[in-house]
């Protein structure tokens, strides 16, 4: 596209970006394979072995899919926690995931863990309680800048995170641009892995 066509505005081009991304995580292929080396480049962190408590996120649609991993990580005796949705709030809350059989497909047909599993105290964690955090999105630039849909549930999320927990996302290197327009409350990855590359972000220092 010619420089007489590129959105001008930030929200437009936030949208066009968004749009534009999500075209090429649909059009990527070979996705179940190119998953498995992402996240194995996230379980080879030296941030992976050093954590006790960490949240992987559960694919959903085109994203980077975990949920192939996610099985065998449930064995590396740490403690899993993965988020789900309140849709009421609109608020993400965490849960200890001890099996796979914990989860059933919820809302927006993502799974998440059971109703009945949910108000158990002893399943519920705490964002400070995270010593790595996994992070989806829908595109990302070489700053560490991140877009997700536009609703703002892992900055929420994500801002309550411990300072020292490294935020490490998962990505395509099809939804990477040079630079996307991020707000003020827009929080940047520490890390950003790809079928090709590992990018270092600004984190939130």
């Amino acid at each position: 596209m010619d420089d007489t066509t590129q959105p001008t505005d930030a929200q437009t081009m936030k949208e066009f970006i968004r749009k534009m991304a999500r075209a090429n995580r649909v059009a990527q292929k070979n996705k179940d394979a190119l998953s498995l080396d992402i996240c194995k480049k996230f379980t080879e962190l030296p941030s992976y072995a050093a954590a006790k408590t960490v949240m992987w996120y559960v694919d959903a649609g085109s994203e980077v899919r975990t949920r192939h991993t996610l099985p065998e990580a449930l064995t590396h005796g740490y403690r899993v926690v993965v988020p789900w949705c309140v849709v009421e709030t609109n608020e993400l809350e965490l849960f200890w995931l001890e099996d796979m059989s914990e989860l059933v497909e919820g809302a927006y047909k993502i799974l998440e863990p059971k109703e009945d599993l949910r108000g158990l105290p002893q399943k519920k964690v705490q964002p400070d309680e995270l010593d790595l955090v996994m992070v989806p999105g829908t595109a990302f630039d070489a700053r560490g800048g991140r877009m997700g849909q536009g609703k703002g549930y892992y900055d929420r999320l994500l801002s309550h995170a411990r300072p020292d927990a490294p935020l490490v996302a998962l990505s395509f290197e099809c939804q990477i641009f040079e630079e996307i327009p991020v707000a003020g409350h827009d929080v940047f990855m520490d890390l950003v892995l790809t079928e090709t590359r590992t990018i270092t972000g600004k984190g939130r220092r």
